[in-house]
């Protein structure tokens, strides 16, 4: 008999754009996106934001060896913790990374290895002595992530790329959705198949329905925009994600005040919490 959840989520990076340390983005984080997704004895790692740093400290704790870094895409909120994943260091480790939105444009190694290149950064990638497998594929196709662990993909409308990802196991799924922009009072199909069902949608946030307009051709969403989806796709759970950066605590917690208002169950996602495919945190 299996114990435990299918499926464990927890958050390490909530944030956008740009990281934001300062005393009043304290209660939800600062840390850009960086999720950890643990389906038995695999770790799945959804972006490699600055929260990818204290989940490497975690990982190096907890002598973990293997994992694998499934990126939305490559700007620099979701990349530029990569450097700093200290577990990539270690001769012992193994790592696969995929990405949907490079293939044919050089891939994901190349993407990476530029953003670790003098004179941007002092360290190359070529000095991280853990094995490192690249895999680029393009969004609309399904990962084979080990027995009984898949991860649906699909195309996300956002500047130079994204995919979203569907990870399934055991009879369980998370989506992460992010980035992505909406267009209002037509709901993208393509998000709408792949969160179908899903017991917990992560879902790109950044901004609100009132705000939204002036932030046309940003390549991101609302709150809003993710509630009415999850209802339209019968899925279970909302995680609102991926915050404006001057959305501080005071903002948080008005637009926490609003989806518990106009939802129950939804959740605004924070650094540190943990959930598993039922909705319990810890």
């Amino acid at each position: 008999m299996v114990e435990g959840p299918a499926l464990t989520v927890r958050f390490w990076g909530v944030r956008g754009s740009i990281a934001c340390p300062s005393p009043s983005h304290m209660v939800f984080g600062g840390n850009t996106s960086c999720l950890e997704v643990r389906a038995g004895e695999r770790i799945l790692i959804l972006d490699a934001g600055t929260g990818i740093r204290p989940l490497g400290q975690i990982l190096k704790r907890e002598g973990a060896t293997e994992a694998d870094i499934l990126f939305s895409h490559t700007h620099w909120d979701h990349v530029n913790g990569f450097p700093f994943f200290a577990p990539a260091f270690e001769p012992g480790c193994t790592f696969r990374v995929f990405a949907g939105h490079l293939a044919g444009e050089g891939g994901i190694r190349e993407a990476i290895a530029g953003h670790m290149h003098e004179p941007m950064f002092p360290v190359p990638l070529d000095v991280m002595r853990a094995r490192l497998k690249f895999t680029d594929f393009p969004a609309g196709e399904t990962l084979d992530l080990g027995p009984g662990l898949r991860a649906r993909t699909a195309p996300l409308n956002h500047p130079n790329g994204a995919t979203a990802y569907r990870i399934e196991h055991r009879g369980r799924s998370v989506c992460y959705v992010t980035d992505t922009e909406h267009v209002p009072g037509r709901p993208d199909e393509r998000v709408l198949e792949l969160i179908a069902g899903a017991d917990l949608v992560v879902y790109d946030s950044t901004y609100t329905d009132a705000g939204f307009p002036a932030r046309v051709g940003w390549g991101h969403s609302t709150w809003q925009e993710g509630l009415r989806l999850l209802r339209r796709a019968g899925a279970k759970r909302l995680a609102v994600f991926h915050h404006d950066p001057d959305h501080d605590d005071e903002a948080m917690s008005a637009i926490e005040r609003e989806l518990a208002s106009e939802s129950d169950g939804n959740l605004v996602a924070r650094e540190g919490l943990r959930l598993d495919l039922a909705g319990a945190a810890a």
